[in-house]
């Protein structure tokens, strides 16, 4: 796999940070998720609790160990210690400070492991006034624009249903990590730190929207389902339901007007440009919605992908589970938790031909593999001493 052989140390918690960590162990890193002893990760009580699993936490953190560690003592600060020194990363959302207090700032880490790749994810940065500030999924989708450009005009700002600026942000770490390993194997650095934050990622996100107002000054209005910049373009009613329909060129738009029979309208004026379709949004939109309500959801899904117009139908969870397409893709991931029976989850989004990503764990039960990972750092006649004072 890519990342076989990679050891990563996981102190992360709640979902930014364990999503990263979950994407480098489904490329093959050898992560070590560390948890206090008893009840672990936070997110091990939310969510669907099935047979005393919970699937949310099941989601985030396959393909990991989990080592339980009392870091508020000596000896489990010492047993980190040992792990950073034979780890490639370490993968921390604590707020900044956090680490150093922990007595693990950079200067330790260097002198523990030089080549020590070390991803930070936190809300705002590790530096600016907001920096110690504690940071929220919806509280980054509102600070960073994201939420201000959602929704309709006229009414409150939306945020969207996924905590997208977590998934994001550890989007982004594992991204840095995977870069900061390509340059330390190119000899290029040692070690690095990579850092993501919530609010930086959704603000790379607007780069579409925000390139107006940097040229402008131009606050991009909430258009809902129109696009901003096409018409016509959205969700129409059709007999049976809602299509979503998207041409985005010319070219696509008369592709569009064909299969709807109303061709000769682009010969109109308020019809004929890209510019005047804008100006008669309304009209346009009101044009295609006549001809969608005389069809079925499905007629039009056959009969406009066939002229070459890309549409689709709006489809719920259980619509997009069982989709052939979705299935194919196989984004449908069945995993054998022992004691929880099959747990089921989105698969893996990118495909790999030669090195694929595998589930060859389940999520784990706390402290699972607490004492393979001591015996491996050599500790193994120190456990029965270590459970007696929990430390483990």
């Amino acid at each position: 796999m890519p990342l076989s052989g990679i050891r990563v140390v996981d102190l992360t918690r709640i979902l930014a940070g364990p999503f990263c960590s979950m994407l480098l162990a489904d490329m093959g890193a050898d992560v070590v998720k560390i948890e206090p002893p008893g009840e672990g990760d936070p997110i091990r009580r939310q969510g669907v609790i099935v047979e005393g699993l919970s699937w949310y936490f099941a989601q985030f953190n396959r393909n990991k160990k989990s080592l339980a560690l009392d870091l508020h003592t000596p000896e489990g600060k010492a047993i980190l210690a040992r792990l950073i020194e034979r780890a490639d990363v370490l993968v921390e959302n604590y707020r900044p400070g956090v680490l150093d207090r922990m007595g693990l700032d950079q200067a330790r880490l260097d002198a523990l492991n030089p080549d020590l790749i070390v991803c930070g994810i936190n809300g705002y940065g590790s530096t600016g006034p907001y920096a110690d500030r504690p940071a929220f999924d919806f509280i980054a989708q509102a600070m960073s624009g994201f939420m201000s450009v959602n929704g309709t005009d006229g009414e409150p700002p939306m945020r969207a249903a996924m905590p997208i600026s977590d998934l994001v942000a550890g989007l982004y770490g594992a991204f840095g990590v995977a870069c900061a390993l390509v340059a330390r194997r190119g000899n290029r650095t040692r070690g690095q730190r990579v850092e993501s934050s919530l609010v930086n990622g959704l603000i790379s996100l607007l780069s579409y929207l925000s390139a107006e107002y940097l040229a402008t000054g131009r606050q991009p209005a909430r258009t809902g389902n129109d696009h901003p910049i096409a018409a016509p373009y959205g969700l129409y009613r059709a007999s049976d339901g809602e299509v979503a329909i998207a041409p985005s060129t010319a070219e696509v738009v008369r592709r569009l007007f064909r299969a709807l029979g109303i061709e000769p309208l682009l010969d109109r004026p308020e019809f004929a440009t890209y510019e005047a379709r804008l100006a008669h949004r309304d009209a346009v939109n009101a044009l295609v919605g006549e001809r969608i309500r005389e069809g079925t959801v499905l007629h039009w899904i056959e009969h406009l992908n066939a002229a070459g117009v890309p549409c689709g139908r709006v489809a719920d969870l259980r619509a997009v589970f069982s989709d052939p397409q979705v299935l194919a893709q196989e984004m449908v991931l069945e995993v054998d938790h022992p004691g929880h029976g099959r747990v089921r989850m989105t698969g893996f989004p990118v495909k790999l031909s030669a090195t694929p990503c595998r589930a060859r764990l389940p999520a784990p039960e706390v402290g699972a593999h607490t004492e393979e990972v001591l015996r491996d750092l050599g500790l193994g006649d120190d456990i029965p001493r270590l459970r007696e004072r929990k430390i483990i």
